[in-house]
C-alpha cells in the first residue's frame, strides 16, 4: 500500500518492516522485502498504509451513557445529568464494559493510542492492555465524592499507586488527571501538579473548555482560566489541555512558551455549543495540537476520521478562509501533530524507522473514495472508520482485514445491554 506520514512524501507501492514492536524501515515494497525476507507479511491489499490515529482526549467508559442525555447546555449537562448519573451508576464492572465497549470501537476505527481521564483508571488500564491498545490514563481529580473515591485524599492515594503500578509500562503511560480549575481548588490543583512532576508524569485537565467557564473562574480568582492555571505554576511540557475553545491572544502566547499541548474535540465542543477551538492561531503560535472525541455521551461516538472531517471545515468556516486548515495539516492532528501533543512524539504518530510499530491500514476502492486524485483529500474528506481495514499496534495485530483478533464482540454487546436496561429510566427520551 501507500505507506506515508502527514509530512512525509507519499510511497506510491510502500512497505513497512516490523522488527519486534518497532518500525525497522520503510520505503518502496520490493526493496523491504528484499531487505527483510522470511517474515510474516500483512498484506494491505492496495490499501494506504498510515500511523495510527490518536484520540487525544476521551472518557472511554462514557460510551455506556451515549445518547443518555443530548441536546443541553454543557453545565447543565454536566452538573444535572451526568454527574449525578455517575455518582448513581459508576463502579468498577461499569467501567470495564465500557472500556471494553470503547476499545472495540476505537480498533475498528483506527484508534490505537487514546488518552483517557475517568474513574477506576487501573480497570481502563487493564483493559487497555489487554485488547493492545496505547494509552496515556489518568485517575479524575475532583474537589467533590467521585464514584470511586469520597475524599480528594483517598483519591492522591490511589493515583499515587496508580502512577508507580504503570510507570514502566510500554503502552500504558499514566497521568495526573485534575478535572479543570472551576471543580479543583487552588491548594489541590498545585498538589496535582507537584504530584505528576515526582513522578514525571503528564498532567491532564479540561481548560477554557466554555464560555461560563471563564466567566466563573475571573468571578472566583480575577484571571482567565489558562492565566489562573499558570498563576498556579501548572502548565508547562507535559500539560494536555482539551478543549482549549476560549483563551485569548494573550494566553494563547503563554500556552506556546509554556510547552502545553492542546486537545480540540471540534464535534463535542459544537455539540454543546462550547464554541470552535482557534486552532489555526494555536498552530500558528507553535502550540502542539491533538484531536479527541471526548466522551461518547457528548459526542456520540469514538470515530476520529469524522474529527479529522470535522476540523478542518469548522477551522475554515470560522476564519471564513478556506485555507485556514488544509488537508494535509488536518490529518497530522491525528497522528504526528497529535503525538506531539501528547508528549508521544518520539515514540509514535508518523512512519519513521525506530517508532513503535502502531499503524493502520485504510482501504481504498469504496465508492466514496473513488476516484482518487489526492491520497490527503480523499483521507480527510472523504475515508470513514468502516474503511480501516488492518489495525497493529507495537507490530501485533489487533484487526486483520476487519476480523478483530484480541476482541470478542459478543459478551460485550450482551453486558451493555444488561447496564442500558438498568439506565433505561436515567436519563430523558431513554428507554
Amino acid at each position: 500500500g501507500g505507506a506515508r506520514d502527514a509530512a512525509a512524501p507519499v510511497i506510491a507501492e510502500g512497505a513497512v518492516a516490523i522488527v519486534g514492536a518497532e518500525r525497522a524501515a520503510v520505503g518502496p515494497a520490493e526493496e523491504i522485502a528484499e531487505r527483510y525476507p522470511g517474515g510474516r507479511v500483512v498484506d494491505a491489499g492496495g490499501g494506504w498504509i498510515l500511523p495510527g490515529l490518536i484520540n487525544a482526549h476521551t472518557h472511554a467508559p462514557m460510551t455506556l451513557f451515549r445518547g443518555l442525555a443530548d441536546d443541553l447546555p454543557l453545565m447543565t449537562w454536566l452538573e444535572e445529568v451526568i454527574f449525578p448519573a455517575e455518582a448513581e451508576w459508576v463502579d468498577e464492572e461499569f467501567v470495564r464494559w465500557g472500556t471494553r465497549l470503547a476499545c472495540w470501537e476505537m480498533i475498528r476505527g483506527g484508534v490505537t493510542t487514546f488518552v483517557d481521564m475517568y474513574y477506576y483508571e487501573d480497570a481502563i488500564a487493564e483493559e487497555a492492555e489487554a485488547c493492545g491498545l496505547r494509552a496515556v490514563l489518568g485517575e479524575t481529580l475532583i474537589d467533590f465524592p467521585a464514584p470511586d473515591h469520597p475524599t480528594w485524599e483517598e483519591a492522591v492515594a490511589y493515583t499515587r499507586s496508580f502512577l508507580a503500578r504503570w510507570r514502566d509500562h510500554p503502552r500504558v503511560t499514566p497521568a495526573v488527571a485534575p478535572h479543570s480549575v472551576y471543580t479543583v481548588s487552588e491548594p489541590h490543583l498545585r498538589q496535582a501538579a507537584a504530584l505528576a512532576a515526582e513522578y514525571d508524569a503528564p498532567l491532564l485537565i479540561h481548560l477554557a473548555e466554555d464560555a461560563a467557564e471563564v466567566e466563573r473562574t475571573v468571578a472566583a480568582t480575577g484571571r482567565r482560566p489558562v492565566e489562573w492555571a499558570d498563576a498556579l505554576g501548572i502548565l508547562g511540557p507535559g500539560v494536555i489541555a482539551a478543549h482549549m475553545v476560549w483563551p485569548d491572544p494573550g494566553e494563547i502566547e503563554l500556552l506556546a512558551r509554556r510547552g502545553v499541548g492542546v486537545v480540540h474535540c471540534p464535534q463535542s465542543n459544537m455539540k454543546v455549543a462550547a464554541g470552535a477551538a482557534p486552532v489555526a492561531a494555536l498552530l500558528a503560535a507553535g502550540v502542539p495540537v491533538g484531536l479527541g472525541t471526548d466522551g461518547a455521551a457528548s459526542n456520540n461516538d469514538l470515530d476520529l476520521w469524522q474529527e479529522i472531517d470535522t476540523a478542518a471545515k469548522l477551522a475554515k468556516l470560522v476564519l471564513r478562509d478556506p485555507t485556514a486548515l488544509d488537508a494535509r495539516r488536518a490529518l497530522s492532528l491525528a497522528t504526528s501533530e497529535g503525538a506531539r501533543a501528547i508528549g508521544l512524539g518520539e515514540r509514535i504518530g508518523s512512519l519513521e524507522p525506530g517508532k513503535r510499530a502502531d499503524l493502520i491500514v485504510v482501504e481504498r476502492g469504496a465508492p466514496h473514495l473513488t476516484p482518487e486524485f489526492d491520497p490527503y483529500s480523499a483521507l480527510v474528506y472523504s475515508a470513514r472508520a468502516d474503511d480501516v481495514s488492518t489495525v497493529l499496534v507495537d507490530g501485533r495485530v489487533l484487526m486483520e482485514r476487519r476480523r478483530l483478533t484480541e476482541l470478542d464482540p459478543a459478551p460485550i454487546v450482551a453486558a451493555v445491554e444488561r447496564i442500558r436496561r438498568r439506565l433505561s429510566g436515567a436519563g430523558p427520551g431513554s428507554g
